[in-house]
């Protein structure tokens, strides 16, 4: 069974939407500091973070996701020296996805608080479990963990299923030949580092 389920950015810009096919995907919420930095540099930590400095996301393949317009106003931004791309639409700063750097690891997350409210609660479901709870606000320890050998696991399997199919190039953020992200990745800089939270 297929659903799609929607996301738009706060200013309507970006718009598209995520193919949700059972048991295919992982709803999860992460604590780790590049997620919650992330939100403070694009300013929308009260919005999206929960108490204890969480980020929900779903993990699915590559090209369930779909932009319809706005694809122009995409940007993305590495946090620190790693690999990981953090996309948003540059519009109104919204958090969209985290991706790797180029499109040759296919991997792909949605940021929850962009999709539908009235429908990721039902095509989603609750979340699988909390990742990077060491890092969380507060007490970490009272969290469902989800182990990284099970998320490890799964996530290699979309992977291996987006490379055999050729979905990779099919994915909406890269482009198709080269691989490469079409919106051109800022890395932040050191004053741009001290200007987050410190914790």
């Amino acid at each position: 069974m297929t659903s799609e389920l929607s996301f738009a950015c706060d200013c309507g810009t970006v718009t598209g939407a995520v193919r949700i096919r059972s048991g295919e995907g992982d709803h999860v919420v992460c604590h780790c500091t590049d997620c919650q930095n992330l939100t403070h540099y694009l300013g929308h930590a009260g919005r999206l973070l929960d108490a204890h400095g969480g980020t929900p996301l779903y993990q699915t393949r590559c090209a369930r996701v779909r932009i319809d317009t706005g694809r122009d106003r995409l940007a993305c931004v590495h946090m620190t020296d790693g690999s990981t791309l953090r996309w948003y639409a540059a519009c109104c700063r919204l958090p969209l996805f985290n991706t790797v750097a180029t499109g040759k690891l296919p991997f792909i997350t949605v940021q929850v608080g962009a999709c539908d409210p009235t429908a990721r609660g039902p095509l989603l479901g609750p979340p699988r479990g909390h990742l990077f709870t060491h890092e969380a606000i507060g007490d970490g320890s009272v969290l469902p963990k989800m182990s990284m050998v099970t998320l490890m696991r799964r996530f290699f399997v979309r992977v291996i299923k987006d490379i055999v199919s050729g979905d990779r190039r099919r994915a909406a953020l890269f482009d198709p030949t080269t691989l490469e992200p079409v919106a051109k990745p800022h890395r932040l800089t050191d004053e741009e580092k001290l200007r987050l939270p410190r914790r």
